[in-house]
């Protein structure tokens, strides 16, 4: 998949995306947060506007595309880019991760990893911001940030077997 980006001065960004059989799909980010959304069938061809949708409305939506709030296929973890280097992850606790049953602070994740934990998600409900003093259980989906060597390095401490932090 291939993404082309281009500036629109004085309106805003242009993403064009190659859905296949040379379509693409293209999507406009106007600085006033809205964006619209078109289908172009050919390189050539004109593009048809899909619709438009007020900036609060396309960020619902592209969380909802992005499997935030259900992910139809079991998936070890999900990754978001935020910006250049930094990114969103999702990671799910197992029985034997090292962390389970210690809290933040006991963990020292953000020590040792040099990740944030921005989030738990935990028996349908989202505990955000954890404090030090959370616990962390096995069943509980952590949502980090971090750059990608950070998050490396978190993946070898959640999915290890030692059992006791450091």
């Amino acid at each position: 998949m291939t993404v082309y980006e281009s500036d629109l001065p004085g309106v805003g960004k242009k993403f064009e995306i190659e859905i296949g059989d040379e379509e693409r799909l293209v999507i406009v980010t106007h600085n006033t947060g809205k964006r619209e959304v078109f289908l172009k069938t050919s390189e050539g061809a004109d593009s048809e506007k899909l619709f438009e949708l007020p900036d609060r409305l396309a960020r619902t939506v592209g969380t909802i595309l992005e499997g935030a709030y259900f992910q139809p296929v079991q998936s070890e973890q999900v990754e978001t880019m935020l910006a250049e280097g930094t990114f969103l992850e999702w990671y799910n606790v197992e029985d034997g991760s090292e962390i389970a049953g210690h809290t933040l602070a006991d963990a020292r994740v953000r020590e040792r990893t040099g990740v944030s934990v921005a989030a738990i998600e935990r028996a349908g409900s989202v505990v955000p911001s954890p404090q030090a003093d959370t616990v962390i259980e096995v069943g509980d989906t952590l949502v980090v940030i971090g750059s990608q060597e950070d998050l490396n390095e978190f993946d070898v401490l959640v999915s290890n077997d030692a059992g006791t932090p450091e």
